[in-house]
């Protein structure tokens, strides 16, 4: 009666597996790209981060006070040496010796969490009117991290320029007359 037993639900089984089998399988969720997982991660940690707070915040209720508050409790993750002022290594790109500076988040990590904030902000349903992360004490902030931090490294930041292309067509043309020599003039 056991081996019956086992046939029966053996053949109930692949009785199953052969009706599932003639339905094709759902296909596997997309694969996010990097900046989109990054997204939905700094997404996640700056909800939760509002969980934590002392009463509880909702996201319908943040503001730039909040956003600046969590950029501020990310310096404690940071991985970037900054000097201060009295240090004797301030001003120096490449310091001889390890100091007692703080380690901050770099400014660009910084501006990029935002954008990537900013944007995840718009696609949870926020209007951009009110988006805390596009708000201008943000952009102030950013600014003046920049700015200590490359005093502190003795970099000054500089704007990348485009470069020029005088006539772009006469480029194109000098291109193609250089990778095909043997073409008749």
């Amino acid at each position: 009666m056991n081996s019956s037993g086992t046939i029966m639900s053996s053949s109930k089984e692949s009785a199953d597996q052969g009706s599932a089998s003639s339905q094709p399988p759902p296909p596997p969720p997309p694969q996010l790209s990097r900046y989109e997982s990054q997204k939905r991660r700094d997404w996640n940690t700056f909800g939760q981060y509002l969980k934590n707070q002392r009463p509880p915040v909702p996201i319908s209720q943040c503001n730039c006070n909040h956003v600046l508050e969590f950029l501020r409790y990310l310096d404690q993750f940071g991985k970037t040496k900054v000097h201060l002022h009295g240090c004797v290594f301030f001003g120096q790109p490449d310091p001889p010796a390890p100091c007692t500076c703080p380690l901050r988040q770099a400014w660009g990590s910084l501006d990029a969490l935002i954008g990537r904030l900013r944007a995840a902000y718009e696609e949870h349903g926020g209007s951009p009117e009110t988006n805390p992360f596009g708000n201008g004490a943000i952009r102030v902030y950013l600014r003046e991290v920049k700015d200590c931090q490359a005093k502190a490294r003795g970099i000054p930041y500089k704007k990348k320029k485009k470069r020029k292309i005088s006539n772009p067509l006469k480029a194109h043309d000098e291109l193609i007359i250089k990778n095909n020599p043997k073409q008749p003039a």
